[in-house]
């Protein structure tokens, strides 16, 4: 069970902290969206907690740093755009913060390969660069006690062709 401080991972959400656990028949964990404008609270059953997770430690965050340059792309390809979108989106959803790092990776790739053929890449691959970047960043700068933008820089040093995104809060 978590506690209320802690940070921790909500699949649609992203980086929560608990702010309220309650108890009872129907508990639920009262999490606050982190690094978002206008965050509302949003609960949380605590009956589901399995699909929650801690955000990684400050070491594991230093170590994915470090290696960015060493993470594999994935090749996978859908018969659409539409169903590559809804695979990428669900590693993100149920994934780990290095599984969001090498979507950042593998669409970083796609859409310069696109680019090197002077053509537009899709909506749909800025849109899921845009929210991995976005997942990751959170996250990291969370375990490292930092903020997204640094973290970027931090990324950018291991790594010459790491390119953040403005970091958008929604």
């Amino acid at each position: 069970m978590f506690k209320v401080g802690e940070y921790i991972v909500h699949p649609g959400q992203g980086v929560c902290q608990v702010v309220e656990v309650g108890d009872g028949p129907s508990a639920a964990y009262k999490l606050l969206p982190v690094g978002r404008r206008h965050a509302l609270e949003i609960s949380f059953p605590v009956s589901g907690e399995s699909r929650l997770r801690p955000v990684v430690s400050a070491d594991d965050a230093k170590g994915l740093i470090d290696n960015y340059d060493n993470l594999a792309t994935d090749d996978y390809k859908g018969r659409s755009t539409a169903l590559e979108e809804e695979h990428f989106k669900d590693i993100m959803k149920h994934g780990s913060c290095r599984d969001s790092m090498c979507v950042v990776k593998t669409f970083r790739h796609r859409i310069a390969m696109v680019r090197a053929q002077n053509k537009k890449p899709p909506v749909a691959y800025e849109r899921i660069l845009k929210e991995a970047q976005t997942r990751s960043l959170s996250e990291l700068a969370c375990a490292l006690h930092s903020t997204p933008e640094k973290v970027g820089e931090l990324l950018r040093e291991h790594d010459s062709e790491y390119v953040a995104e403005e970091h958008e809060d929604a």
